[in-house]
């Protein structure tokens, strides 16, 4: 089990297989990307089943998340789901994509047991995603979505970052679109992991921002605690139902208290929190124990005691925070 000093237990590992990505959200990094990990650092494929294999078998992980960079990019990726499925007990499969390999790949996905996913989309506007990304991909996104959804991978759900003066009008317009679509839809204040270190507290569009702006169209009603456990998400009901909206307010709202996640990094390195200036290196002692019957055991115990060290919170109500050096396309979302 993987238990922290505050009670908190983490049931919820989150994968990143790749730290590039075929995108360049101006949220996320520059224009000219950032340098990549090197191959032999990144965890093989063999290497990333048998530590979820640890996770879910040994340490009562019971959801996985893929995500990146751009976890379609990687090239292994279908035959890892499929291997994951595999396990007894199976984890519940999800993904985190940008959604432009979709098309492709869905139907193959969920052939091999992947759940559902989650496509970041911000805009419903081609010219404003092209700023915001720095590619001219939006129908690809959109395509990629219809894909998933008509594979099965449901619900689909939508996440959208507000950035001020790019597409801060557009939420009742993308609420009103995700219902007619069948998606589910959840805002994201805009997070301190951009390569760039160019977050800024002043001026960015907070959860009572999206709050109000949706109010303009929208009767919302909250959907209470009890409904939400775990999640990061608030979700409020749409007009009377059946539809709703979250709002996962990482800055202005905080939901440290019932975090259960756990975060596994492309190269191999725990991370009990996006916003960790720590790590544990399970790469380093997977190679060096590979041989070694007692591996598992021992990589598992480098997981609880990493697990066991999570602070109580993220720190971003501190005034001391500090942002961390690996982007989130490093980190995994």
């Amino acid at each position: 089990m993987l238990i922290d000093t505050y009670g908190r237990v983490a049931t919820d590992l989150r994968v990143s297989l790749t730290d590039r990505c075929n995108l360049r959200c101006t949220y996320c990094m520059p224009e000219e990307g950032l340098q990549w990990l090197a191959k032999p650092d990144l965890l093989t494929d063999d290497e990333i089943v048998r530590l979820i294999r640890i996770a879910v078998t040994d340490l009562g992980v019971t959801e996985v998340r893929f995500t990146g960079g751009e976890p379609l990019l990687r090239p292994g990726l279908v035959g890892i789901v499929e291997r994951v499925a595999a396990l007894e007990p199976r984890p519940r499969m999800s993904l985190t994509t940008n959604g432009i390999g979709l098309k492709r790949t869905a139907a193959a996905l969920k052939a091999a047991g992947l759940d559902r996913v989650n496509v970041s989309l911000d805009t419903l506007r081609p010219e404003v995603f092209k700023t915001l990304t720095r590619r001219d991909r939006h129908r690809d996104v959109l395509d990629g979505m219809a894909a998933a959804r008509d594979a099965g991978l449901t619900p689909v759900k939508v996440n959208a970052v507000l950035m001020p003066g790019l597409n801060s009008d557009e939420a009742p317009d993308l609420l009103a679109w995700a219902i007619e679509e069948g998606y589910e839809l959840r805002f994201i204040e805009q997070m301190p992991l951009d390569a760039q270190h160019g977050w800024k507290r002043d001026g960015m569009i907070t959860a009572g921002d999206i709050l109000e702006s949706l109010r303009t169209r929208f009767t919302l009603t909250a959907e209470g605690a009890d409904e939400r456990g775990s999640a990061p998400a608030e979700r409020w009901v749409v007009d009377g139902g059946p539809h709703t909206v979250g709002v996962i307010a990482s800055v202005t709202r905080p939901f440290c208290r019932a975090c259960d996640r756990t975060r596994l990094t492309a190269d191999g390195q725990v991370r009990t929190c996006l916003f960790a200036t720590e790590e544990t290196d399970l790469r380093a002692a997977l190679r060096a124990e590979e041989s070694s019957p007692a591996a598992d055991e021992v990589v598992a115990e480098l997981w609880k005691k990493a697990m066991w060290g999570k602070k109580a919170g993220s720190g971003l109500d501190d005034p001391s925070f500090l942002q961390p050096d690996r982007p989130m396309s490093a980190i995994g979302g």
